[in-house]
């Protein structure tokens, strides 16, 4: 066993030890049933994401002393259906002089050889101390030969521009024998701008820069993390590299963007924008940057391509800036969304995100079914208590609802609180409001709604809802527009129900299914 080994080795230890002592302490009240979450501490970017030995492999930022944001880890999960998941040993620790104060970012690829490699970012603080005088952060190498459960530390592969202090989130994929790379960049003016770069090496260990990809049209911009580059189908069938039928879909999170009616509320969003793109040629968008996610609680996005060919993306569901109640007492903070399958619009200039076909098999049974009637300002419960989680599906009959505003009230309470999932017919959009969720940050997120959502003469808005203990997620139509925020509500009950305002809805099917833990532990329900 090399030096750096033995040194990491002593790292991963130490940091094991600060999360039992913290998952000990740890209050399950919000903690996600349904969402993959750190054991404890905190929790933020989706690293790593893979399929090896059998195995989707899921890493993530983690912080294992703290329900802060601190010196990053690599946290660990990993499943053979995508629903049930198994925690495995923290991957990878600070222990580096490149990644001393962070082992940030990155994405991870079969190497022809079969091992696991890790491209990710080494960080550290020039002064040794904080950001006052900049970061220095390199693309290091990290290979595991045991199906992604241990590795080994093979260094720096891209150094940092010289002058640069933000230079991150490398995501690698193959193409036509050679392999790709893009990573996020602030120039020296302060520009956020995406990178390219290719490598010949089957060991991952030599890469050339190639071309600016992309650069923020929002001279506000000056970082773009995470970084994403994939091909989707305009067939619909599976994209791969090289595939003549393809659209380009580049994700990414831009740092410092200019709030805009809807856009831009958070303060951290996640953007994508649809091109064309082939090796040697430039990236041609053919579509403004669009939200990959219109909630309040949604950044670094990361894909996969599952062995079948879908493109599979986690996010995460937090926020550095807004107020998460679990970062006091807890002993927890952050969690993924649901596995998401992404697809390209008939069009091929947009983005649809449904959850992947496998939660399905997370419904444990049924507690409500429609069709339901709601009458004149009248509230119908569905539910009287789901305090863990459920998956709601629901269409609204427009030509037949006379309501200015239907709601889907969940995690409703004795005390009056809750957060209101709704159509409304004068803004034509679907909202997410947490004016009454109870603990954390307030306010709304919304997507507008095509004409019709349905076929036939009557349209139908159709909706699906992920409720967690302490997130909702909202699917409209096809997944033309997501919404995913954290809440937080109070002690007791969380029933379910639907409300109408100054009018009548018709909703031909109401279904609430119940559904049982992702955790393979029982330990973790």
């Amino acid at each position: 066993m090399s030096d750096t080994d033995t040194t990491m080795n002593a790292a991963l230890e130490k940091a094991e030890a600060g999360v039992r002592r913290m998952r000990a302490a740890r209050d399950d009240r919000w903690y996600p049933s349904t969402h993959i979450a750190a054991s404890a501490g905190w929790i933020n970017d989706p690293n790593g994401l893979s399929f090896v030995d059998g195995r989707y492999q899921v890493y993530f930022q983690h912080h294992p002393y703290s329900t802060e944001w601190g010196p990053m880890h690599w946290g660990h999960v990993s499943s053979d259906d995508l629903v049930t998941w198994r925690r495995e040993p923290i991957a990878l620790a600070p222990s580096t002089t490149a990644d001393r104060d962070g082992v940030f970012s990155g994405s991870a690829v079969v190497r022809d050889d079969g091992a696991l490699a890790v491209v990710y970012t080494g960080h550290r603080f020039r002064n040794g101390v904080d950001e006052d005088e900049g970061n220095l952060q390199v693309q290091c190498l990290a290979v595991s030969t045991d199906g992604g459960r241990t590795f080994s530390k093979e260094g720096t592969v891209i150094d940092c521009p010289e002058g640069f202090v933000h230079f991150r989130d490398p995501k690698v994929w193959k193409q036509d024998g050679r392999w790709f790379l893009v990573v996020g960049v602030s120039t020296l003016d302060r520009r956020g701008q995406v990178w390219l770069y290719t490598c010949d090496d089957p060991e991952l260990t030599t890469w050339d820069f190639d071309s600016v990809l992309y650069e923020a049209a929002d001279p506000n911009v000056f970082m773009l993390e995470c970084p994403d580059f994939f091909p989707l189908s305009r067939s619909g069938e599976p994209a791969y590299p090289g595939d003549p039928d393809v659209r380009w879909v580049l994700v990414f999170s831009p740092m410092g963007a200019t709030p805009h009616g809807y856009t831009n509320r958070n303060g951290n969003n996640a953007v994508y924008v649809v091109g064309d793109w082939a090796p040697g040629r430039p990236f041609t968008d053919v579509s403004p940057d669009r939200p990959s996610d219109s909630g309040a609680n949604y950044y670094a996005p990361q894909t996969f391509q599952a062995p079948d060919g879908r493109r599979i993306l986690f996010g995460w569901m937090g926020s550095f800036t807004a107020p998460e109640p679990t970062r006091a007492a807890d002993a927890w903070c952050g969690q993924f969304t649901a596995p998401r399958e992404l697809r390209l619009s008939a069009s091929g200039d947009s983005v649809s995100t449904v959850p992947v076909a496998e939660y399905a098999r997370l419904r444990q049974d049924t507690v409500a079914t429609g069709p339901v009637s709601v009458g004149l300002n009248e509230d119908v419960v569905l539910a009287e208590d789901i305090r863990n989680s459920a998956d709601i599906e629901l269409e609204i009959d427009l030509d037949r609802t006379t309501a200015e505003r239907v709601s889907l009230l969940v995690h409703a309470t004795p005390t009056g609180n809750h957060t209101a999932v709704s159509w409304d017919s004068q803004s034509g959009r679907v909202w997410l409001d947490r004016r009454l969720s109870g603990a954390g940050d307030r306010g709304y997120r919304s997507v507008p709604v095509p004409a019709s959502d349905g076929t036939g003469d009557a349209p139908t808005l159709r909706l699906r809802v992920i409720v967690d203990r302490g997130s909702v997620e909202v699917f409209v139509g096809d997944g033309e527009g997501v919404i995913s925020s954290a809440v937080f509500p109070p002690e007791g009950p969380r029933a379910l129900v639907l409300s109408s305002e100054s009018g009548t809805a018709e909703l031909p099917t109401v279904t609430v299914h119940r559904l049982r833990s992702i955790w393979e532990d029982p330990a973790d329900r």
